[in-house]
């Protein structure tokens, strides 16, 4: 009998945490020959807006290197979640974790597929996803300026 020693599916469930309770759904990695594959369904995500100097939409989007989903507190949300998952120690925005932001349509819905080769699928297992309250400038070290953590789902494999 073969056996393999990696994982080649795996799932985060999202939820909100206290600025946002509602947004929920699922983040679905699939490792392939040529990297992993994510595929992004979350509801429930606010509308576009300006608060102060923070923009509300599009969403920073990051696996971290943390160890919880606990939600925290309204000053200090899934405190556990860590950085950006950033083994190789390079600048943003190439670290592992670094995502496409997520552009939600005008339900507060977001369906998103892609691909990236900057980790196997085994090296994240157990790690959170967080979804970030504004997009990611790409530019700002460490984090690209993606403001308040708003939502977050642990990477569990499915066997």
């Amino acid at each position: 009998m073969f056996f393999r020693n990696y994982i080649e599916r795996a799932i985060a469930v999202v939820k909100g945490g206290q600025h946002y309770p509602n947004i929920s759904g699922e983040i679905e990695f699939r490792q392939l020959s040529e990297g992993v594959e994510v595929t992004v369904r979350i509801h429930n995500l606010p509308p576009f807006s300006r608060e102060g100097n923070a923009v509300i939409s599009p969403f920073g989007f990051h696996v971290h290197d943390g160890t919880s989903c606990d939600p925290g507190t309204e000053s200090m949300p899934f405190p556990d979640a860590g950085n950006h998952y950033n083994p190789t120690g390079t600048i943003h925005p190439n670290h592992a974790g670094d995502f496409p932001v997520i552009m939600p349509m005008s339900d507060g819905t977001a369906y998103m597929r892609f691909m990236t080769d900057k980790f196997r699928l085994n090296e994240v297992l157990n790690k959170p996803v967080i979804i970030h309250q504004s997009p990611d400038d790409y530019r700002t070290q460490p984090a690209g300026n993606s403001g308040l953590k708003i939502a977050c789902g642990m990477i569990v494999a499915v066997r």
